[in-house]
């Protein structure tokens, strides 16, 4: 028992009384982590000045506002007078220093005899109600009932339950009830002795005055203190109407034994049943949990029935070919795992994350657990290009055109320096698994900004990581670029987003009335509110940092970042202006003409040739994959194809039932359609056709989310109400009904997609899997490099294309040269071509047959399954070669003679930029770009700030804009034309 002297805080532990009036008192402090239980707080003594309990009461009623109302049901009348309302009695309880709140609230029943005797005692002294439990309450309100009946005492038995009536609330979600309208509000406690408290783990006040009840008549009466009496006969309340209970749990005291809660839900029964019911909060996160233990598990042991992956069993297929059995359900696992969170009613946001997260790990990291060294052989010549900035502080174009943009690699060899990195395996191991990580940070972002329901949010996330199966997120400049893509169209939704209803009239006829119809339609982005001016400034000088670093580090994703907000602006759904476009077409065209000037001056042909050529692009990008493959590896094609037929088909359908009801969606439209754009530039060595997939997913996957989950929700707090569509006549099925069969149509494309990214993403395993065998030749050549070194790679036909199906160029850059094919053929023995090719070559160069080599050309080529083997007997036959290095994976052959007095040659030497060709008009192009981007850049700042803001400094602006970007642009095609023609 703590009780402060003067007028601090009395709190006095409380207790309880059986109908015996037996009693027992025990003190427990309080503990704040109780639930159930509420102390009651006491004031010593009363503060001064202030009304009169019956004063205030008195004026409550003269207002009409007082407790002289008889309530509507009549409930509330006992003997003539009429219950206290419950502000008049918590004032009067106030001003007699005394503040009660119940021990434990048994919210939504009627009380029972152990509480209703509580709360008397209550009334006289320190007690506070027990906390009884469900076979107490029954077993109480009978033996309560039987004395009602026999002691005749009803004028006690109704102020007790007025009493108890008034500290136990009824439950406030009970549709259509409230506690006002259950029963009387308050009642003033019967006066009367105070018992002996008896045990409780409550706290409780000390004795206080309690007033009068209010006359039936409604005139305000004085309230008066009643003084102690004789005690008042135990008496059972009345019956109460019929409330659902809701018991409040109760709490140990300190130091002893919970008490036992007799017949409490059934035991044992009653604690499964509780765990059954609680499984949609628990059975979620177990399910993924097991999932990832269980993938992670078939991957990594040894090869077995169930368990294991065996590289030897990859065949055309690719990996899938290889998993084992559990592997494809702990993938299912997961999968119903997300569904399950998805149907509840609650957006448990953290947990969808994770569970798309252990997904994407799943199937975008099944690669790293399996293969022994990076996939993908292009990410080696990356890491040389690293390499190379790292050990030069350079970048040199002539060595490679890839280097005119070196803003990816500048920034990895700044990382690997700093950090003191030597080997970068484990980065471009487990580069394609955090960068799928990565992507899906700022695609929630966008999908934040789109008026949809959870589950379409959450799908479409599910289904970005799904489908993203072209493998263009390895170690490279376009994974990276990509993800700064996203994060611009992030931010031009976040924080410049523009939504505004249409005002105007809709024409009558025509095309415009079908344009005025669509910008009619409730748009489907939110509209950007509540943005200091602070944080647009900050987040516009991000957007323009992620543009000049794609400009910086990839020829095609600074268009898409373009194209898409140029069509924002066109469809009215960002707030910039059109300053912006221009300021950073300019910077594209800036870095083409001065930067990479050895690059396309000699080559304008190859650069602008595929413009128009969409009919061709799109051939080589579909048709010509298929030709000429390998069966089993020409389902894998096919399925490529069909995971982007399957994608578009549902985006236009997504699409149509959004218009349906009455949605038009503009940025996921637009978002899907600009990338398409790109068909009509040049076909980027065959693979404009990927980069096109991989830059419209966004867009195609929150539109194919819509074609299960096309509904608005009603509102942010209520997602359980949604639209329908315009035409109410063509809903012919429950929306309940229709809500479930979405969610299960939707994992079923869920678990297809998932089997299938399989496929497409690893149909190329057999060859894009480099091996420990093909790393250590290639570090055979690096080590006898010096001066120089060359390495003849094989092709089935001659040409440019061709990329090399090894790990090539992760070191020394500059030194070894990749660029000799030699020609193979259908016949192993065949070996003419390939000899001739190596013996043109100086010396110190080198063929290499490689088990990657030998697979692409099984698959794609039609080459015999024994080819590898008969053509490197053939090669060891030979008399012209010796074989300078081989294991299982790779052989390396060299020329056995050459002519007495040749040397192995130095190194081409490679240009950095420095004394490139340049024009006469150059310098005033120069200074028109800096003018050019000063004025833009001025002028967007000024117009955050509002489209009415110092619109006369912004007219400057512009009157200087104009020009110097007009001779800015025209000295950019002077170059282009002066410098093709002079080289």
């Amino acid at each position: 028992m703590r009780q402060p002297d003067g007028d601090g805080i009395r709190m006095v532990s409380g207790g309880s009384s059986d109908v015996h009036g037996n009693k027992e008192e025990s003190d427990v402090p309080f503990d704040p982590d109780a639930t159930g239980i509420i102390p009651r707080l006491t004031f010593d003594e009363a503060p001064s000045g202030g009304d009169a309990p019956a004063d205030r009461a008195g004026k409550k009623d003269a207002d009409g506002k007082g407790s002289g109302s008889v309530p509507a049901d009549g409930d509330a009348a006992v003997d003539g007078d009429t219950a206290v309302d419950d502000d008049v009695d918590d004032r009067a309880a106030d001003q007699t220093a005394t503040f009660r709140i119940p021990s434990a609230l048994h919210i939504g029943r009627p009380p029972t005899a152990k509480e209703a005797e509580a709360a008397d005692l209550a009334s006289a002294g320190t007690v506070s109600m027990p906390v009884l439990t469900e076979t107490e309450t029954e077993a109480d309100a009978e033996t309560a009932e039987e004395a009602s009946t026999s002691a005749g005492a009803s004028e006690a038995v109704e102020a007790t339950r007025a009493v108890s009536r008034a500290s136990i609330p009824l439950r406030a979600d009970a549709p259509g009830e409230s506690p006002a309208a259950a029963g009387p509000s308050a009642a003033a406690p019967v006066a009367g002795p105070a018992p002996a408290p008896a045990p409780t783990s409550t706290l409780a006040p000390t004795p206080a005055a309690a007033p009068e009840r209010a006359p039936e008549s409604g005139a305000a009466s004085a309230a008066t203190t009643a003084p102690a009496a004789a005690p008042a006969p135990a008496a059972a309340p009345a019956p109460a109407p019929a409330v659902e209970p809701v018991p409040a749990p109760a709490v140990a005291p300190k130091g002893g034994a919970a008490p036992k809660r007799a017949g409490a839900a059934g035991g044992v029964m009653g604690r499964l049943g509780a765990l059954v019911a609680s499984a949609p909060t628990w059975l979620p996160v177990l399910l993924v949990l097991e999932g990832l233990v269980m993938y992670v598990l078939a991957l990594k042991v040894p090869p077995g029935p169930f368990r294991g992956v065996d590289p030897s069993k990859i065949d055309g297929l690719g990996l899938i070919s290889a998993l084992p059995p559990t592997a494809f359900l702990a993938i299912l696992i997961m999968i119903v795992s997300f569904f399950v969170t998805v149907a509840q009613s609650t957006d448990r946001k953290f947990l969808l994350l994770f569970q798309i997260a252990a997904i994407t790990f799943a199937l975008h990291g099944a690669g790293a657990l399996v293969a022994s060294e990076p996939r993908f052989p292009t990410a080696y010549i990356h890491a040389g290009f690293v390499e190379f900035i790292s050990r030069t502080g350079e970048s040199a174009i002539s060595i490679d055109a890839r280097m005119g943009w070196p803003g990816f690699f500048a920034l990895f060899a700044f990382v690997t320096k700093a950090a003191g990195i030597q080997d970068m395996t484990t980065i471009l191991q487990w580069t394609p698994l955090l960068s799928n990580l990565l992507y899906l940070l700022p695609f929630v972002l966008i999908l934040r900004q789109v008026v949809a329901t959870t589950r379409a949010r959450w799908f479409a996330a599910l289904l970005f990581v799904l489908v993203q199966w072209i493998g263009q997120d390895y170690f490279s400049p376009q994974g990276f670029t990509f993800a700064l893509y996203l994060a611009w169209v992030a931010i031009l939704l976040r924080w410049f987003g523009r939504v505004e209803p249409r005002t105007k009239p809709i024409p009558a006829k025509g095309l415009r009335r079908l344009i005025g119809r669509l910008d009619a339609m409730t748009p489907g982005e939110l509209a950007n509110t509540g943005t200091f001016r602070a944080d647009k400034l900050l987040m516009f000088m991000l957007l323009v940092a992620l543009f000049l670093a794609s400009v910086a580090s990839h020829q095609i994703t600074p268009f898409m970042m373009l194209g898409v907000l140029t069509a924002f602006l066109i469809v009215k759904r960002t707030s910039l202006t059109w300053a912006l476009p221009f300021f950073l077409g300019l910077a594209v065209l800036a870095w083409i003409s001065y930067m990479t000037v050895g690059f396309w001056s000699s080559q304008i042909d190859a650069i602008f040739g595929g413009l128009g050529n969409i009919l061709q692009n799109l051939r080589s990008n579909t048709g010509d994959r298929i030709e000429g493959s390998d069966p089993a590896h020409a389902m894998v094609l096919q399925a490529r194809l069909g995971i982007l037929v399957v994608i578009l088909s549902l985006a236009a359908t997504g699409l149509v039932r959004r218009l349906r009801r009455g949605v038009f969606d503009r940025s996921a439209l637009i978002l899907l359609c600009v990338p398409v754009l790109a068909l009509g530039l040049q076909s980027y060595g065959g693979e404009i056709g990927l980069r096109i997939y991989m830059f419209a997913l966004p867009g195609a996957c929150l539109l194919a989310a819509y074609a299960f989950f096309p509904n608005l929700p009603a509102d942010s707090a209520d997602v359980r109400e949604e639209t329908v569509p315009l035409r109410r006549r063509n809903v012919r099925f429950d929306p309940q009904l229709t809500k479930k069969l979405s969610v299960v149509l939707a994992a079923c494309f869920a678990v297809l997609f998932a089997f299938a990214f399989l496929m497409a993403r690893y149909g190329n395993e057999k060859f894009e899997r480099v091996t420990t065998g093909e790393v250590e030749a290639l570090h055979h050549v690096y080590a006898n490099d010096k001066p120089s070194a060359r390495v003849l790679y094989l092709v089935p036909k001659l040409g440019p294309e061709v990329t090399p199906t090894m790990p090539w160029g992760e070191r020394d850059v500059e030194i070894v040269s990749f660029n000799v094919q030699a020609l193979v053929h259908k016949d192993p023995s065949q070996i003419a071509d390939a000899v001739k090719a190596l013996q043109e070559q100086p010396r110190n160069s080198y063929l290499m047959v490689s088990r990657g080599q030998v697979s692409y050309l099984q698959l794609n080529e039609g080459y015999p399954a024994d080819w590898g083997e008969r053509f490197r007997a053939a090669l060891d036959a030979s008399p012209d070669l010796k074989r300078v290095y081989s294991n299982d994976d790779a052989a390396l052959y060299t020329w056995k003679k050459f002519v007495r007095g040749t040397e192995t040659p130095e190194p081409r030497p490679y240009k950095t930029g420095r004394g490139e060709p340049t024009s006469p008009w150059t310098p005033v192009g120069i200074a028109a770009l800096g003018l050019t981007w000063a004025t833009l850049f001025g002028y967007e700042v000024i117009r955050l700030n509002g489209p009415n803001r110092a619109r006369r400094a912004r007219r400057r602006l512009l009157y200087l804009a104009i020009p110097s970007f007009v001779v800015a642009f025209a000295v950019i095609i002077e170059r282009f034309l002066y410098i093709a023609a002079n080289n």
